[in-house]
């Protein structure tokens, strides 16, 4: 075998996820240790797939310690080569480490391409570091590398996530001056930092001008947007985008009838959220546990609790299990209405079925034992509790203290939890 053969093996097997065996043959190569014994040089090529492969299966360090060997060699790594190197770093949530990289390759004279600019600011702004986000591409104007939509984007996002929606309607302007048109992503991101900021006007006027400049929003623009309307209790206006949606043939997704049903019942419109979800069952609509959980959420604080105690045993078997959110939701609510016996049962059905209870479960029990005057059954849940390593939280802490100070337990009947001993 010579190097060309070596080369094609270890790219195949960095590509399949194989990167460990591939370093094997690549040791094998340089020290003709294998069944052949031939000893072949590596170049640039063979050492950069190797350090890409290493970065994307974690092992960051081994790719650092290849990198140092290839200088040693007089191998001179080039862009690719940091660039794989960076993202390594910066997956692995190091990016002190992927800084030093970037200066190290600008000392050894190796030009940064948008992509390692790319790289370094998703995980600056991701971190909220906008500052030096922002200074890097100001440095890549300066040394002639053009940004792209993504890097625009990365920062717009970065920006609207610290709340500072204003220098990310600015890049969004300065961005089409620079030759760089916007896409969906970029309407999409603004819109959302449009919509925290309560701002959903300026939302709307966004949406407008994507659809105007021939921009079809996505599932996601139009999910944004929905959030916002029902924020500000926009109902109406969430309904008639609705059909503007599906008009545009954009199909509704999981999320999209979930954010519906959740927002729908968070105004008040209950009535139209169960007609909503009954019509998406019959239309056999995909729908998960969260959007079950939404709506017996509004059926309980709307005082359909009958409603909602059947929602919550129609969920269809086998295809939907409920997860601890339900069960506390029910709970809650069977708890308020003073069924203690309901809510005990369908703590222990919660057990049973593998659904393990955790603090807010416990919490939520114990608050309506007190209410129905059961001191002693606290007392067995803060033991049950210990017992199932729930950690305690400033609630629980609450009614142990009201417990206390009262004189309705005693301090040697708590059980000193695990997590405090």
């Amino acid at each position: 075998p010579n190097v060309i053969t070596y080369s094609t093996l270890i790219n195949g097997l960095c590509r399949t996820g194989h990167t460990i065996v591939a370093l094997n043959l690549f040791e094998e190569m340089i020290n003709g240790n294998g069944e052949f014994g031939v000893v072949c040089k590596p170049d640039a090529v063979i050492y950069t797939t190797i350090i890409d492969g290493l970065c994307k299966e974690g092992f960051v360090d081994k790719a650092k310690e290849l990198l140092l060997q290839m200088k040693d060699k007089n191998i001179n790594p080039d862009v690719v080569t940091y660039n794989s190197v960076i993202r390594g770093f910066c997956y692995a949530n190091d990016s002190n480490e992927a800084k030093r990289l970037f200066i190290e390759m600008m000392d050894q004279g190796v030009q940064p391409n948008v992509v390692t600019f790319s790289v370094i600011m998703d995980e600056l702004c991701k971190n909220g570091k906008m500052e030096e986000a922002s200074q890097l591409l100001e440095l890549m104007i300066q040394i002639g590398v053009r940004p792209n939509a993504f890097v625009y984007n990365t920062l717009m996002d970065g920006f609207c996530l610290t709340g500072r929606v204003n220098r990310a309607k600015e890049l969004f302007v300065s961005m089409e001056s620079m030759g760089c048109k916007h896409n969906v992503f970029s309407y999409s991101i603004l819109i959302n930092g449009y919509c925290k900021n309560k701002e959903i006007e300026g939302a709307l006027s966004l949406y407008s001008e994507m659809l105007s400049k021939g921009i079809k929003p996505t599932v996601v623009t139009y999910n944004t947007l929905f959030i916002g309307l029902f924020e500000i209790h926009q109902v109406e206006r969430a309904f008639k985008l609705f059909d503007e949606m599906q008009r545009h043939g954009v199909a509704a997704d999981t999320w999209a009838y979930r954010t519906f049903i959740d927002g729908l019942c968070k105004n008040g419109y209950i009535v139209e959220a169960l007609e909503l979800f009954r019509t998406l069952r019959i239309l056999k609509c995909e729908l998960d546990i969260r959007s079950y959980s939404c709506l017996i959420d509004g059926l309980c604080k709307s005082g359909r609790l009958k409603i909602a105690w059947e929602l919550f045993h129609s969920l269809p078997r086998g295809v939907l299990i409920a997860d601890v959110v339900t069960y506390n939701i029910m709970i809650h609510a069977l708890c308020a209405d003073g069924k203690m016996d309901k809510a005990h049962d369908l703590f222990l059905d919660m057990e049973a079925k593998g659904v393990a209870p955790d603090c807010v479960a416990f919490n939520t029990l114990m608050l309506g034992c007190i209410r129905n005057n059961e001191t002693s059954k606290v007392v067995e849940l803060l033991h049950r509790m210990d017992e199932r390593n729930v950690i305690p939280d400033a609630s629980t802490l609450s009614i142990v203290v009201d417990l206390l100070v009262k004189n309705e337990i005693s301090l040697n009947s708590i059980p000193q939890f695990k997590s405090q001993r």
